[in-house]
């Protein structure tokens, strides 16, 4: 009997999409995504999570303290660089992992949250919000809140952050969390109250429409024989989160439904779309959206030849 197994493709690229992938991301899906079963055509069981949500991410880079502490039904991670802080305390970056809501964990990114510590010399919280099917809507949104009230009331104390300079952030579905998060915090019900302590946020291929989908004409149409995050991986995961389709266009699970008028009271933002990703068209209409609302700078950069999870695979 042979010593070794013959690995089955489970994911093979789609021929359409091959010539407009890039080059080094088809290597790397060819040798090792391909043979990874997708989550979604397997009955759901919780040890799902024990795989790398993204592989092919980096070390992380060493900082200078790392600690964690609790939330009322969570707790989050804070990445501390090294040196002296600046005279009124460290900046602070509010970080949301990606998953679909439903993957992902307090160290799942932590490449990430390490580089944005080291190269951006701020403190980096990444949260562990709670994940669906268990937790359903809204509670990520709650935890996300919460996260940004602990810093806002204990941040100077336990992390010496400057309160008044805090960013937040995401990929994909902590994208989505971190853009409702700022509308939350510029809306009438967040304690303390307005003006939004918030100054700038990071959207990574965000979820910004639960509506979307590949019918013709619909946002996902274009990219639907993408790689990775497939419609029907989408769908899963919005299905585990969302499975209620009245919640679909409330602005706290899409927030391209907010209205402009709350948009206009969010900060600056940056946000990286994947050319070849189903929620490229989504997350271009939020930068639109924004701007159009009154946002003084939103940047907007799309990746070419990159599918949903390439900005995660910087090994």
């Amino acid at each position: 009997m042979s010593s070794t197994t013959e690995r089955v493709p489970k994911q093979p690229l789609h021929p359409s999409i091959i010539p407009k992938l890039d080059p080094d991301y088809v290597e790397f899906h060819n040798n090792s995504l391909q043979y990874i079963t997708p989550p979604h055509t397997l009955p759901w069981d919780p040890a799902l999570r024990n795989a790398p949500a993204v592989p092919g991410g980096t070390e992380p880079l060493k900082v200078g303290s790392t600690k964690d502490f609790s939330l009322s039904h969570t707790d989050f991670r804070a990445f501390t660089p090294e040196g002296n802080a600046p005279e009124k305390g460290w900046p602070a970056f509010i970080f949301f992992h990606g998953g679909g809501w439903t993957f992902g964990n307090i160290g799942s990114e932590q490449a990430f949250s390490t580089n944005m510590c080291v190269r951006a010399k701020c403190v980096t919280i990444s949260v562990n919000y709670r994940l669906a099917p268990e937790h359903k809507y809204p509670t990520a949104v709650e935890d996300a809140v919460e996260s940004l009230q602990w810093v806002l009331q204990h941040g100077k104390k336990e992390l010496n952050i400057d309160t008044s300079r805090i960013a937040v952030g995401g990929s994909s579905s902590g994208g989505n969390l971190a853009a409702i998060l700022t509308l939350k915090a510029a809306g009438p019900t967040f304690t303390p109250p307005l003006p939004s302590p918030l100054v700038f946020q990071l959207l990574i291929v965000p979820v910004t429409d639960n509506t979307a989908d590949d019918s013709p004409g619909g946002r996902w149409e274009l990219n639907k024989h993408t790689a990775w995050l497939s419609p029907g991986r989408m769908n899963w995961f919005k299905d585990n989160y969302l499975p209620n389709k009245e919640d679909w266009t409330k602005w706290d699970a899409s927030p391209i439904f907010a209205p402009k008028e709350l948009l206009a009271k969010t900060p600056n933002g940056w946000i990286g779309i994947a050319e070849l990703d189903i929620l490229a068209d989504e997350g271009i209409e939020y930068g639109k959206k924004l701007k159009e609302a009154g946002v003084k700078e939103v940047e907007t950069v799309v990746y070419k030849g990159g599918p949903h999870p390439i900005m995660a695979m910087d090994a």
